[in-house]
């Protein structure tokens, strides 16, 4: 496995969990990365990427002002800090990294998938 997720748990709305994404090897710092989610029943979707020098920072609009995406190439890994959670973002959590440098929300564009995490948001 060359991407491992974690720090999902269950919250109740309102609250906040931070994830963490950890690259096996020191392959990814020039690669842009990007987490994706995929609730029960639905398509996966984008919900944030940043360029690999983190210039560049991208989120989807019902995650915007919420969650905020970071990143530590000294460390390969790819964190979310997502505040402010509502129910409607329990989803399995996707970290990836993709075959360019930038953070497009194009999934075709990302190679590694990391195994997910779970995010259940309660009422």
């Amino acid at each position: 496995v060359q991407l491992q997720a974690s720090g999902g748990g269950l919250v109740q709305a309102g609250g906040s969990l931070r994830l963490s994404c950890a690259s096996s090897r020191r392959m990814f710092r020039n690669n842009g990365l990007a987490w994706f989610r995929q609730a029960p029943g639905k398509e996966r979707e984008f919900v944030a990427g940043i360029s690999w020098n983190a210039g560049t920072t991208g989120y989807a609009d019902s995650v915007k002002g919420r969650f905020t995406i970071s990143r530590d190439n000294a460390k390969d890994a790819v964190y979310l800090q997502m505040n402010r959670l509502k129910p409607e973002d329990t989803a399995d959590y996707y970290c990836a990294a993709n075959i360019y440098t930038g953070a497009s929300r194009d999934s075709s564009t990302y190679k590694y998938w990391g195994r997910g995490t779970q995010v259940t948001v309660s009422s």
